[in-house]
């Protein structure tokens, strides 16, 4: 119920009938600014959503954490994507960032990592406990453009994903190996 929900709170929409028989996961994420006049945003998809441990970082999130990130160092970054993973016995986040400008990537990291524990206070809890790295790696933006040719995917109907995961993922890897 509305009066249930709590003001920039994430939540995945769903559609369902009065008495709850039939329902459907939509797929968008939204917040809601404004309670009482019910007013929200879309904050993204739940696709694109990386929940590893915890952490829900949220496409908006990671949007936020980029543009603060560039504005610092005063770069361009064209395009970025995440992959969440296992990394010993807890898990990390490996950014890919389209960046044709020399940078630090360990700087990037660091700041990234800050934006986001002050963006979203679950992914500052599991920085602490269960995240245990964020591994940045600057690559020439055409890369994106390319790996989209490849899929067939070139043109403005279609973004790069911010989040791959699964099979996709690997092949991302494996094609950002052979570049």
């Amino acid at each position: 119920m509305i009066s249930e929900v709590k003001e920039l709170v994430e939540y995945a929409l769903l559609l369902t009938t009065c008495a709850g028989a039939w329902r459907y996961l939509i797929g968008d994420t939204i917040k809601f600014v404004d309670k009482k006049n019910a007013e929200i945003v879309i904050t993204g998809r739940t696709k694109q959503f990386l929940s590893l441990c915890g952490e829900h970082l949220s496409v908006d999130n990671m949007n936020k954490a980029i543009l603060e990130v560039s504005g610092e160092k005063d770069l361009n970054i064209k395009e970025f994507t995440v992959i969440g993973f296992k990394h010993n016995s807890l898990f990390a986040h490996h950014w890919y960032i389209g960046c044709d400008q020399k940078v630090d990537e360990l700087e990037i990291a660091k700041r990234l990592d800050h934006h986001l524990c002050l963006l979203n206070d679950d992914y500052a809890v599991e920085r602490q406990h269960a995240l245990e790295n964020i591994i940045v790696h600057i690559l020439p933006s055409t890369i994106f453009l390319d790996w989209l040719t490849i899929k067939g995917k070139l043109g403005g109907q279609n973004k790069f994903p911010r989040v791959l995961k699964g099979q996709l993922a690997e092949q991302w890897e494996t094609f950002v190996q052979h570049k």
